[in-house]
């Protein structure tokens, strides 16, 4: 019966949900009591991070073959990016290492794979694909976040293990697993160093906005056939050495450590470059008391409760996969439960699965899912999608997304504890052209600009575009027509003239200016 009502009140809050969110633009955070009484009559975006994951191992997501041409595949890059765009999306994460090998440019590891269909084989005619996914998200106003998995070693569905793998180059660091895997040993201080060095040189060379890691640290029992990790040699360094805790204390020690120093490393290179984790969903079960499921404390080692609890993540996104009506894996159920776990206040924007049968149902969950977001964490609301391949095949769920709970755009969250600046007011001119107006801006003084916003206002009511830096004009009508049946059937057409306008400069950081305001007369 809960469920129910909750679905219902769903349901009424996706109808009658405002199109702009109460969200203040950054240069109002202020303790000025004229200030804050100023802002007040401020024009304001939504903020929500709308997430995709893009997954290249098994050429799950992109590119699609592992035969495509570098024109193919950057046709392929364009389209999703495109349509994330389209569709009102604002951050893509790219999976760009997904066994020991690189979709990038490399001096660490092999090209990959799944890339090229032969391991250590660069894309010919040469580019970066990393790079090329960086310059186009960027084109389209997306957020890219690297997604890492830092101790996969070679998959199953990864081609030979070749010449150039860590596996032959350094087989005292892996094990192989008993259903074909190759994974290296957290235990050992070399792997915890190579790992983070692979981090630690993309965060530097490139201009990517986020590090991602999701859940696969210790491999899931079913890669060694529910036997035990075979890490008897690194257990019996850590004995020798003095060692106290028991095994799999030491082993959750040797995540813990690695995550607590990746999120330092990413700090000192680029303070502003997000750090994001996605661990499976259940902590334990009975973590609360309804929940049952996997236990990724127990069986891969992930302490996720504490990495969160100190904050060593600057947003947050355990993969709640499960339905709203589940009922001991229950979506909102968890969601709380993680939420309350959020001791720092980092960003919580949860994972939701939207890779289901092509129908009205799926499309009904996935659109409840984001709006209990919205309405549980309201501060800083968000979800990362699993995977783009669902919105690519299913145009219906895009179309579902993009006419529903994302028609407006939305401005990425900003981060407060980034202690970045807010960028200066654009230069804004108007000119009157015939029944429009042509709005131009610029802001010379900050090269740190990512997007603009421009404000509209019609009918008392204000409303907004975001645009990508590389803009900086936009014309808008000087009256706007609403159309609508009365009650008695009629076509009723109302006009309403455009009376302000406004525009502001966001940064890399989602922060924005204060905005400029035009009265049009």
């Amino acid at each position: 019966m809960l469920i129910r009502k909750l679905i219902v009140l769903i349901s009424m809050f996706i109808f009658f949900c405002p199109s702009v969110a109460k969200f203040q633009p950054d240069s109002c955070k202020s303790e000025s009591d004229t200030l804050r009484q100023e802002c007040k009559d401020y024009p304001k975006a939504q903020r929500e991070f709308r997430g995709v994951w893009v997954a290249t191992v098994n050429n799950t997501d992109w590119p699609s073959r592992i035969d495509l041409t570098t024109d193919e595949q950057k046709k392929e890059a364009v389209e999703l990016l495109d349509l994330l765009k389209n569709n009102n999306f604002n951050a893509v994460i790219l999976q760009v290492r997904p066994q020991c090998d690189a979709l990038y440019k490399s001096d660490l590891e092999p090209w990959s794979y799944f890339l090229t269909g032969k391991q250590g084989t660069a894309p010919s005619p040469f580019y970066d694909p990393l790079q090329f996914w960086i310059e186009e998200a960027h084109k389209r106003g997306l957020e890219l976040h690297a997604w890492i998995n830092p101790y996969r070693a070679h998959h199953v569905k990864g081609g030979e293990v070749s010449e150039y793998s860590v596996v032959k180059k350094h087989p005292d660091w892996v094990v192989h697993l008993k259903a074909g895997y190759w994974w290296l040993d957290p235990g050992k201080k070399e792997v915890q160093d190579y790992s983070y060095n692979v981090v630690m040189d993309i965060t530097k060379r490139y201009d990517i906005d986020g590090i991602h890691f999701d859940d696969y640290f210790y491999p899931y029992p079913s890669y060694n056939n529910n036997e035990d990790f075979p890490d008897d040699q690194s257990w019996q360094e850590y004995i020798n050495k003095g060692g106290k805790l028991s095994r799999e204390d030491w082993r959750r020690e040797n995540i813990n450590k690695f995550i607590e120093r990746v999120y330092e490393g990413v700090k000192k290179i680029k303070p502003m470059v997000k750090f994001g984790l996605s661990p499976f969903g259940i902590w334990r079960p009975g973590h609360p008391a309804s929940i049952e499921g996997f236990d990724q404390y127990e069986k891969i080692y992930s302490d996720a409760k504490l990495w969160i609890n100190n904050g060593w993540v600057d947003y947050w996104a355990p993969q709640l996969y499960w339905k709203i009506s589940s009922l001991h894996q229950s979506y909102p159920i968890i969601l709380g439960w993680w939420e309350n776990q959020n001791k720092l206040n980092r960003h919580f924007w949860p994972g939701i699965y939207i890779v289901r049968q092509n129908n009205d149902p799926n499309i009904t969950e996935v659109t409840n899912q984001i709006m209990v977001t919205r309405g549980m964490l309201p501060d800083s609301p968000g979800n990362i999608h699993y995977s783009i391949s669902a919105l690519e095949d299913s145009p219906e769920l895009a179309a579902a997304l993009s006419n529903g709970p994302y028609k407006q755009q939305a401005l990425v969250p900003s981060t407060p504890w980034f202690h970045g600046s807010v960028p200066d007011s654009p230069a804004v001119k108007t000119t009157i052209e015939n029944d429009s107006v042509k709005i131009t801006w610029d802001n010379k003084s900050n090269d740190n600009i990512f997007k603009w916003v421009i404000y509209f206002k019609y009918d008392g009511k204000w409303d907004y575009k975001i645009v990508a830096s590389d803009i900086n004009s936009y014309t808008a009508p000087l009256s706007s027509e609403y159309k609508f049946i009365n009650d008695s059937g009629e076509l009723v057409v109302k006009k309403f003239e455009l009376t302000h306008i406004a525009v502001s400069a966001v940064d890399r950081i989602s922060n924005e200016s204060k905005p400029v305001i035009i009265e049009i007369k």
